[in-house]
């Protein structure tokens, strides 16, 4: 497959990482204005660091634009001229609807939106994809790119923004909490490292259980909680100061201001 990333910042950057260890492309072209940040992917097989959007997207067969909201716009105006219906356009720009993007281009051309994570980097990313009706035909092509660099789920774009909060700023809830649990480790007494180590290893545990045991979490917490334990003792006492309400208000507080976002564009 010949590859292009238009736009190759932290996010553009992670899935870059996770096709370069699946060596999952034949050429791969990496994008961005200040191409310093790239220099070390420069000698990579196959990789191909340019400032030039055009050069990049007259060389590859699927397109991955993965820039901000305000700058896609004039973008897909650059690139309309270049794309035909050979092309796989995957759009990772949040708020950015596929409407939007085809009154730019064409309904004639693939268009895919994907919602990866920064976990793609280590081909852990939970990414939620849905296409249009010419991508119909291609969307199984975008989902085995993203299958490659952790798991996919197929959705009604109308989930979209809602999947962005829960998967993409996700993460940053997730290692608020590990961080969380670090504390407080090093408050019962063990080194920052040692506390960081052991929360980090615990999450993975947990989830694990449910991929690979396919449990429901309540399941879990029941082996592990006995009358008048520790377990229970704990878990209620985050009950009462509200720590599934306020994990459940932040997402939902996400998603209000995402909403906002994708108004104001």
């Amino acid at each position: 497959m010949k590859i292009a990333i238009i736009g190759t910042g932290n996010l553009g950057l992670s899935i870059a990482k996770g096709m370069i260890l699946n060596n999952s492309f034949t050429t791969l072209y990496l994008t961005r204005r200040n191409t310093q940040p790239l220099n070390k992917w420069k000698d990579s097989k196959k990789v191909y660091i340019t400032s030039n959007n055009s050069y990049a997207t007259k060389h590859s067969d699927i397109i991955i634009c993965s820039v901000q909201p305000t700058q896609f716009r004039e973008i897909l105006h650059d690139l309309k001229p270049i794309l035909n219906k050979k092309h796989l356009l995957i759009s990772t720009v949040a708020g950015f609807t596929i409407n939007e993007i085809e009154r730019i281009l064409s309904p004639d051309i693939s268009i895919v939106r994907a919602m990866p994570n920064t976990a793609i980097s280590v081909r852990k990313s939970m990414t939620c994809l849905c296409s249009n009706d010419s991508g119909k035909k291609t969307i199984e092509v975008a989902n085995a790119i993203f299958g490659r660099l952790g798991n996919t789920a197929i959705i009604d774009e109308a989930h979209m923004r809602a999947a962005t909060v829960l998967c993409a700023s996700g993460i940053a809830f997730w290692m608020r909490l590990i961080r969380a649990t670090t504390q407080g480790g090093v408050q019962l007494g063990f080194d920052a490292d040692e506390a960081l180590k052991m929360s980090m290893y615990t999450a993975m545990g947990a989830a694990s259980l449910l991929i690979d045991g396919k449990k429901h979490p309540e399941s879990e917490i029941d082996k592990v909680t006995t009358p008048m334990g520790c377990t229970i003792t704990g878990l209620n006492e985050m009950e009462h100061r509200g720590v599934s309400s306020s994990i459940i208000k932040g997402l939902a507080a996400s998603f209000d201001k995402i909403n906002e976002i994708s108004k104001e564009s």
